[in-house]
């Protein structure tokens, strides 16, 4: 598969639970921010996501497992924080890596799609 049909075409990973839980991309981005800015609400601001709608899909993670995903500080001189416990890092590591085994895995259905798509006219 060429660089451009991977860019065009994009297969997406979502896990649904039997309680109809979910996980999927946007959680998984959520969690890479708040390890790169050590905040829930400075992930939120990243990805245009209210602090609120940042933290229930936070709470969500942390109900949906045995273990916590995110930790976070509250107060302190720096006003708190968030980090990912070990098993959040675990988590974002195996589900990037079920992305990168679907991709590869599909790469030549996906190449036959993007040669058979209609391209629009003109363009």
């Amino acid at each position: 598969m060429t660089d451009t049909a991977a860019k065009l075409i994009v297969p997406v990973l979502r896990i649904s639970f039997p309680d109809e839980d979910r996980l999927g991309h946007g959680k998984m981005e959520l969690l890479e921010y708040i390890r790169e800015t050590g905040s829930i609400s400075a992930a939120g601001r990243a990805m245009d996501m209210s602090y609120r709608r940042a933290w229930l899909l936070v709470s969500e993670m942390n109900r949906m497992f045995s273990e916590q995903v995110v930790e976070s500080q509250r107060g302190g001189q720096k006003g708190g924080g968030a980090a990912l416990t070990p098993f959040g890092e675990e988590l974002l590591g195996r589900f990037r890596r079920m992305e990168k085994t679907m991709r590869e895995s599909l790469a030549e259905d996906l190449a036959w799609l993007e040669g058979k798509r209609s391209r629009p006219q003109g363009g």
